[in-house]
């Protein structure tokens, strides 16, 4: 006797749609999706996610949204594109979130290029080497520690010591179109609204004046 699943996997084309098999943690076990690409964008009716491990049997996806919009037996959909985000300078300013689409209010983004998501980042040798000092406004850091623009820097020390003090007056100190300095800040938090701080808003407010 098939069951209702059955009777609608049937109607599926699986190679281009997939079920729902379970959900935990932010990502999706999906079963049938047989022609998905590892990096293509699928739909869950209105919510969107990533491809990210094609195995045999499932396709295990992230959920760009609460899992609680999510359950058993839902049906995704391939869009044959792979995930990507517009670039350029009309993101400057902006708040975003992980897909480009803005988060500030503001007017959608209409962007004339975009990048994949997933890219392989320029080897050492191809890459540019660090010429150019980075300012921080900070004299005490600027006199004694040397910070090159393009090189990695970790601000390491514990809780409520100003290490957020110190990105922020940076990216402050760079704000002006002059200096050429691109700045983006990531919010890792469980949602925007409910991480954003002043010092983040103080950022936003300097690269919207700009």
């Amino acid at each position: 006797m098939l069951r209702d699943n059955d009777i609608l996997d049937m109607e599926l084309d699986l190679n281009s749609h997939g079920r729902v098999v379970s959900m935990a943690d932010g990502v999706a076990t999906v079963s049938g999706l047989h022609g998905v690409l590892a990096g293509e964008l699928v739909t869950f009716g209105e919510v969107q996610g990533l491809a990210l491990n094609v195995e045999k049997r499932f396709v295990k996806v992230v959920v760009f949204a609460s899992e609680n919009t999510i359950k058993q037996g839902d049906v995704v959909e391939r869009t044959e594109s792979i995930v990507n985000v517009p670039v350029g300078f009309e993101l400057l300013g902006r708040v975003v979130d992980s897909l480009g689409n803005p988060l500030d209010g503001g007017d959608e983004i209409s962007a004339d290029d975009f990048s994949d998501v997933d890219i392989k980042a320029p080897g050492i040798i191809t890459r540019k080497s660090v010429h150019q000092p980075l300012q921080t406004g900070i004299l005490a850091i600027d006199a004694m520690i040397p910070i090159g623009r393009g090189q990695r820097e970790l601000i390491i020390g514990d809780r409520q010591t100003g290490k957020t003090t110190i990105a922020v007056d940076t990216i402050i100190n760079n704000h002006q179109p002059s200096s050429l300095v691109g700045n983006v800040v990531a919010d890792l938090g469980p949602s925007f609204e409910d991480t954003l701080d002043d010092d983040i808003s103080e950022v936003i407010d300097v690269s919207q004046e700009n």
